[in-house]
């Protein structure tokens, strides 16, 4: 990777290389799963993403749900999910959620959301009742709250530390620099305030991920590793950016397996517990692992 920074005129990368290639899911596990989701039309992150893990994460009993609807109050750069006027709250999702796991025999749970910034709560409480729910209907699996912001509210953070899932994660997803074009209503040190809340406040494992290609320079990737490491997270996910449509930002470079794999060891020896490093790893790439 070059430690240059890319201009933001910079021409887009061309051409998937061919370590991003992706082999169809297979596998018993895989195909008992993918018959319950058809059978009772439940919904996982894992389908509606396209997600390149998903055969893997499913042979391993990982899925990953999302609450709070499909519409976000946010309009990043990066993301696929519609932004706009989300619907009201379902009260039942909690439940549905719940079932979701049950039926489908999930080991560990990853559940995350939209974000919910037209809600007083910003949808605090529902993700608190969703992870009780979980806890009631599943008792012997274990979870991951992939949580927004919540605009930093302490009164709303607090509520998911309250209900003690094993890991609790918040993704940076770039480098300082790029925050504003890529996030645009997120702010860099207000993410990293809410990781270091969380460490401090008494959660079990803190975790957090960013997204290569977007025009970033080793330095800066390096120095988001040490910002997170400074605030106590514990697990760091790094991937590959891939443009959702012509509508989002370009990918600027394909970022290679060698620069991946000195990240991973680079994070290792900040001290990370876990550090996930590749061109198709996802925020819940291998999650199961990460409550270890």
């Amino acid at each position: 990777m070059s430690t240059t920074a890319v201009p933001a005129t910079a021409e887009p990368a061309k051409g998937k290389p061919k370590w991003l290639r992706v082999k169809l899911p297979t596998g018993k596990k895989y195909t008992q799963l993918r018959k319950l989701v058809d059978t009772y039309d439940l919904h996982t992150i894992c389908t509606s993403g396209s997600c390149p893990n998903m055969g893997e994460c499913w042979g391993e009993g990982t899925a990953t749900f999302m609450i709070l609807g499909n519409v976000c109050t946010r309009s990043c750069g990066f993301c696929g999910v519609k932004t706009g006027r989300p619907t009201s709250v379902d009260w039942a999702e909690p439940e549905k959620v719940a079932r979701s796991i049950k039926i489908m025999g999930i080991r560990h749970a990853v559940v995350t959301s939209v974000d919910r910034d037209d809600l007083k709560d910003m949808g605090s409480i529902l993700w608190a009742e969703t992870v009780k729910a979980i806890r009631r209907m599943n008792p012997e699996t274990t979870l991951e709250t992939l949580i927004p912001d919540f605009q930093g509210v302490e009164q709303h953070l607090d509520r998911i530390l309250q209900v003690a899932p094993e890991v609790i994660s918040h993704n940076m997803e770039t480098v300082r620099r790029l925050t504003r074009e890529v996030r645009i209503q997120a702010k860099y040190d207000r993410s990293l305030g809410v990781l270091q809340y969380l460490r401090e406040n008494g959660a079990n494992r803190t975790k957090s991920g960013i997204m290569l290609g977007l025009g970033e320079t080793e330095p800066e990737v390096l120095q988001t590793l040490e910002d997170l490491r400074g605030a106590g997270v514990d697990v760091v996910t790094i991937g590959q950016y891939l443009q959702p449509s012509k509508r989002h930002l370009p990918v600027k470079e394909f970022v290679t397996p060698e620069q991946f794999d000195r990240y991973r060891e680079a994070g290792l020896a900040m001290g990370f517990r876990h550090v996930e490093s590749g061109a198709l790893v996802r925020s819940s790439y291998k999650a199961h692992k990460h409550i270890h």
